[in-house]
C-alpha cells in the first residue's frame, strides 16, 4: 500500500493523463462496467454563528479496473457576503480530503491520498471531455469566468483537447485576475487578456465557463451566447436557467445524485447533495438554499448518452451547447485515483505504507 500527497500526484498525473483515463471510464460505465455512488453530505452545527460542518464523502468502481474508490472531506463552511463558500479544516488555510482505493479483487487497501490536486485535475479532464464531444474543432477562443485554482486547471485541459490560442479572463478582484493572465500566459505560451466585467469575457469566445465558488449567478444574460459557442460549468448555480434553455444541446456529465429524482429531492434543493442535517430551524436556515430549477439537468442527456449514440452530439458549426460538469463524482475519483496509483507504482512514486493498521483478525 501507498501514500501519494499532492506533490506525488502533480509529479504523477498530466491533465492528458486524466482525460484519457477518465475517457477510458466513461466507456466502461457506457457499458455497465462501471459505477457511481453519488456524494452525500452530513451538516452538523460547529459551535459558530456564522458556519456549519460539513462530512461529504462518494464513492466509485470501475470492475474491469478491478478497483473501488472513496473519497472524503471534513469542512467548517462558512459564507461570506458576497455569497461564496469558504472552507477549512482546523484553521483557515488548511483543508483534509483524501481518498482510499481498493482492490475490488482481493479487497486490499492499495493505496491512500490527498484530493485537492486530484480533485482538481478531474473536475477539469470531466469539462474537456465536454469539449472533446460537444465543441467545434475550430475552437480557439475562451472565455474563463474565475481565476482561481480551478480555472487554472481548466484552461491547460481544454488546451489538451482543443487548439487554444487566445483566453479573456473576468474575475471581481483585479489582482486576482492579473494574476492569473500572467500566470497561465507564462505557462501556456498564449495570450491570456484579463477584463472587469463578464459581458466582454463571454462576448466573441467560442468556448465559456465559469469557475467560481459563488452561490450566486454569475451569467445571466442570454444576449451574451452567441451561435457555436460551448458553455461548461463548475456549478449548477452560474448559468441562469434562461441561458441553459436557450442551448441546442444540453449534456450532463451524469447524474449528480439520487436525490434528483425523488427520495432526498428536498434535502438536495436545500444543500446541494443528498444531505443529512442536524440543528434548529434557525441554524439549518444559514445554509444557503439551491436554486429549484436547475434539477431539470436530471431530464438532460448524459455523457454516456453521447458515447452510446454519437448523433447526440453536436451536428452543426451553429449549434449551442452546454456541458453541466457536475455528477458521478464518485466514479471519476474511482479513474483519476487508480491512474494515480499505477503511475506510482511503475515510476516508484510514493510512500510506502503497511497494511497492517487496515486489517484485523476480528470479523466484524
Amino acid at each position: 500500500m501507498i501514500y501519494l500527497s499532492n506533490q506525488d500526484i502533480a509529479q504523477l498525473l498530466t491533465p492528458k493523463d486524466c482525460i484519457e483515463a477518465l475517457d477510458e471510464a466513461f466507456h466502461e460505465l457506457a457499458r455497465g462496467a462501471a459505477m457511481s455512488r453519488p456524494r452525500t453530505d452530513v451538516w452538523v452545527p460547529c459551535g459558530r454563528d456564522d458556519g456549519y460542518y460539513r462530512w461529504g464523502s462518494m464513492e466509485g468502481a470501475i470492475e474491469s479496473w478491478g478497483v473501488f474508490c472513496t473519497r472524503m472531506k471534513s469542512d467548517i463552511v462558512t459564507w461570506t457576503p458576497q455569497g461564496t463558500d469558504e472552507l477549512h479544516c482546523v484553521e483557515p488555510g488548511t483543508f483534509s480530503g483524501f481518498l482510499m482505493l481498493f482492490s475490488t479483487r482481493n479487497g486490499a487497501p492499495l493505496a491512500m491520498m490527498n484530493d485537492g490536486i486530484l480533485h482538481h485535475l478531474r473536475v477539469a479532464a470531466g469539462a474537456a471531455l465536454g469539449l472533446r464531444y460537444l465543441a467545434r474543432e475550430d475552437s480557439s477562443v475562451v472565455g474563463m469566468l474565475g481565476s482561481g485554482g480551478m480555472a487554472r486547471a481548466y484552461l491547460p485541459a481544454f488546451c489538451a483537447v482543443r487548439n487554444i490560442s487566445k483566453v479573456k479572463v473576468y474575475s471581481p478582484t483585479k489582482s486576482h485576475r492579473d494574476a492569473f493572465a500572467e500566470e497561465m500566459g507564462r505557462e501556456l505560451g498564449i495570450p491570456v487578456e484579463p477584463f472587469d466585467r463578464p459581458e466582454p469575457v463571454v462576448r466573441g469566445s467560442d468556448i465559456v465557463t465559469t469557475c467560481t465558488d459563488s452561490n450566486r449567478l454569475v451569467v445571466t444574460d442570454p444576449g451574451w451566447i452567441e451561435k457555436g459557442m460551448h458553455l461548461a460549468n463548475c456549478s449548477s448555480k452560474e448559468f441562469s436557467w434562461e441561458i441553459v434553455k436557450r442551448c441546442d444541446i444540453v449534456v450532463q456529465v451524469g447524474t449528480e445524485t439520487f436525490g434528483a429524482k425523488g427520495g432526498m429531492a428536498e434535502s438536495e434543493r436545500h444543500h446541494g447533495w443528498a444531505s443529512w442535517v442536524v440543528g434548529r430551524p434557525e441554524q439549518q436556515a444559514r445554509i444557503p438554499k439551491r436554486p429549484v430549477s436547475n434539477l431539470d439537468f436530471v431530464s438532460c442527456p448524459a455523457l454516456t448518452d453521447l458515447l452510446n449514440d454519437p448523433s447526440k452530439r453536436r451536428s452543426s458549426p451553429a449549434q449551442i451547447t452546454f456541458f453541466h460538469n457536475l455528477g458521478l463524482l464518485g466514479f471519476q475519483f474511482a479513474a483519476v485515483a487508480a491512474k494515480a496509483y499505477e503511475l506510482a507504482r511503475q515510476k516508484g512514486v510514493g510512500l510506502e505504507m503497511s497494511t497492517d493498521p487496515f486489517l484485523q483478525h476480528i470479523r466484524d
